[in-house]
């Protein structure tokens, strides 16, 4: 064989190697948009406004489509990790924009990633939800904080159902952990808060009582 035969047929290889770097590139790229638009997106909602929000969890999900129809036809790279943490990272601003709402949350299907981005998103969601808890706390309002930590209660609920190795959640449990973690902390700063409100009324009521008990004097 002489090497232009050689070359004559590693070219199809060389071919096909070529189209996967290039569906890789193009898929990492809108991945790290998609995960950039959904960072961008949480942090808008937690500023209030939704209307950016909205925009840039519509240009996440662009960015996702893109990166997903770059990689399908290479389950290596499809699979490889990055496009499942850009999903998640879009899950989670999804999940975010309906958990300050006051919405019902999406499932998989309407957020449109697989079920371990969404469980992983899920999870996440929890710590967004502590820290809009937080401002409510320091806004004096605490039934707004109350609502947002039973949610994140019915989502330790739901995670902890997922009763299967972690090699098929893509380490599911670990997240799962820390989320536990985040919401019992927020239990006990929720509980603070209320004690201290509590605590803050009865003095105020008993000064007024006082006060009506003993007339200004003049």
């Amino acid at each position: 064989m002489t090497g232009e035969d050689l070359l004559t047929l590693s070219e199809p290889v060389r071919q096909r190697f070529q189209a996967r770097h290039e569906a890789r590139e193009t898929a990492y790229q809108a991945s790290r948009d998609t995960i950039r638009n959904a960072a961008n997106a949480i942090r808008a909602l937690h500023r209030g406004d939704d209307d950016e929000a909205d925009r840039l969890i519509a240009a996440s999900r662009e960015a996702l489509d893109t990166a997903a129809a770059a990689a399908e036809p290479f389950p290596d790279v499809l699979y490889s990790g990055f496009v499942q943490d850009a999903a998640k990272e879009h899950a989670e601003a999804r999940l975010t924009r309906a958990a300050l709402a006051g919405d019902p949350l999406p499932g998989p299907e309407e957020v449109g990633v697989d079920d371990g981005s969404w469980l992983h998103g899920l999870a996440e969601t929890v710590g967004e939800c502590r820290r809009a808890c937080l401002d409510h706390v320091r806004a004096g309002s605490l039934d707004a904080g109350e609502d947002l930590l039973a949610l994140m209660q019915e989502i330790l609920a739901v995670l902890a159902t997922i009763d299967v190795p972690d090699g098929l959640t893509r380490g599911l449990r670990r997240n799962a952990d820390a989320s536990r973690a985040i919401t019992e902390r927020t239990r006990g700063d929720l509980t603070t808060a209320a004690s201290q409100r509590a605590l803050r009324e009865a003095l105020d009521a008993h000064r007024e009582a006082l006060e009506r008990a003993v007339p200004p004097a003049g």
